[in-house]
């Protein structure tokens, strides 16, 4: 499987989950923008970041591994994302964050990270820690963890404030491989 089937699909099909996860909360509660600002530790970052820096790590790999410059105006997302205390923003904000993402990633070409599986990537945190790694091990270690993390977060901080969600509502992609016996129930 080449880094184009393994994240393009991916990283979509989540995305999809992030947007749905986020109706439900706005179907739920009538005051839903006050979500954002909700955190499962004090010391946590809140959701509204959780989101940010998923749809950045999404876009962010594409840059990477297609050898472009990831680009000023998306490392002021997880600029965003570090410092949404400050503006944690709005549902609508949210889901456009992650609408736009999704058509990004729409157009990437069919082989289009390919060729970075083997190219260097130096990534350089916020922090100053600075990972070396080729472009397989980049999307094998560090974007995809980095990405389910922040939705598999998303989903617990709106579990945690009442928010009524399973795991079909995680994987709700996994649906169109079921069986269809196994779909009816007796």
């Amino acid at each position: 499987m080449s880094l184009t089937q393994l994240l393009i699909p991916t990283y979509t099909q989540m995305l999809r989950t992030l947007a749905g996860l986020l109706a439900k909360a706005e179907d739920t509660v009538p005051q839903a923008d006050a979500l954002l600002a909700a955190r499962l530790a004090p010391d946590m970052l809140p959701l509204s970041s959780q989101v940010r820096f998923a749809v950045f790590q999404a876009q962010e790999a594409a840059y990477r591994l297609t050898g472009d410059a990831v680009p000023d105006w998306l490392h002021s997302v997880a600029a965003e994302g570090r410092n949404a205390d400050e503006n944690p923003g709005s549902m609508a904000e949210a889901r456009s964050r992650v609408h736009d993402a999704l058509a990004f990633l729409g157009k990437i070409g069919r082989d289009a990270l390919d060729t970075g599986a083997g190219q260097a990537i130096s990534l350089e945190l916020p922090n100053g820690i600075v990972f070396d790694m080729t472009g397989e091990q980049y999307a094998r270690d560090w974007a995809l963890a980095q990405f389910y993390f922040h939705v598999g977060m998303a989903y617990a901080i709106l579990r945690s404030q009442g928010i009524a969600l399973g795991k079909a509502d995680y994987v709700p992609h996994m649906f169109a491989y079921l069986r269809p016996e196994a779909a009816r129930t007796p």
